[in-house]
């Protein structure tokens, strides 16, 4: 049952102690409030203002598991504030370990300084979890796709209109670095994992992945050096870096161009293209 005032006053103490700093958000000349406002929250939380502020009030209905997950990373709790959360609003908390998407308020405290940056936070399964404003300029909202199609590995092999993004000099090589990065999976997290799910949906849905994964390859890594074609600024040559969180094996990709270069120019491009679309 949910416990509507103790869910409110929790929520109201979360955001009182979040600082727009914190979330990388600047703090303005003219705020009075000592923590985030409830349409800053919100915003963090991709949910309306008026949907969250009603939480705070008492009122509304029962948030939904996918909804308290939305919250839990807006609000940068711990894993243990996360748990707190779903208890108070009548839920079970999701089960704890590598195969969960609650991301460390650590690893959320950089991304949120990489706001002028492309980055991601993604899981083993190359399922985005969280995009900076300039990743979502870079690569589109890869944060809609729901059900297998999470994974960008799935998307690879299963629709074409994937390919189109990256240069075609990589694309061989891409189709046995996700089917070796699968298969260390599968047998990493066993024959019920959602690993070993996506390889049986693939076998039955992908010739190419079929072929690819008879080969067996294991421990091909991925590139530094990323081959993409943006369609608005065409080919970028774009470092990428990894912060590996091993304890709930997500990771933060950052994607940097040497300074001075074409691609360089570009991504300045793509920002201005972002804060215009902004207004």
């Amino acid at each position: 049952m949910i416990d509507r005032t103790g869910l409110a006053e929790f929520l109201r103490n979360r955001r009182a102690a979040l600082q727009p700093e914190d979330v990388g958000l600047l703090r303005g000349p003219r705020r009075r409030t000592s923590g985030l406002r409830r349409e800053e929250v919100a915003s963090l939380c991709t949910m309306s203002a008026d949907y969250y502020s009603r939480l705070e009030r008492e009122r509304g209905p029962q948030p939904s598991q996918q909804m308290l997950a939305s919250i839990a990373r807006g609000l940068h709790l711990s894993i243990d504030e996360r748990d707190h959360l779903f208890r108070l609003a009548g839920h079970n908390p999701p089960a704890r370990g590598t195969a969960g998407e609650h991301i460390s308020p650590g690893l959320l405290r950089i991304l949120d300084r990489l706001a002028d940056t492309p980055a991601e936070i993604v899981t083993e399964l190359g399922e985005t979890l969280r995009q900076t404003p300039m990743g979502i300029e870079l690569t589109g909202d890869t944060t809609q796709y729901t059900g297998p199609a999470r994974s960008v590995g799935y998307r690879w092999f299963t629709d074409p209109a994937v390919r189109d993004f990256y240069a075609p000099e990589e694309h061989a090589f891409l189709s046995r670095r996700y089917a070796s990065g699968l298969r260390e999976l599968v047998t990493l997290r066993g024959p019920g994992s959602r690993a070993a799910y996506l390889a049986d949906l693939l076998s039955d849905r992908s010739e190419e992945f079929r072929r690819v994964w008879d080969e067996h390859e294991i421990g091909i890594l991925p590139h530094d050096v990323k081959h993409y074609i943006h369609p608005e600024v065409g080919a970028l040559e774009l470092n990428c870096q990894r912060l590996i969180d091993p304890g709930r094996a997500h990771m933060l990709l950052v994607y940097t161009a040497v300074p001075g270069s074409e691609s360089y120019e570009k991504l300045q491009v793509l920002s201005v293209i972002g804060a215009q679309s902004l207004h």
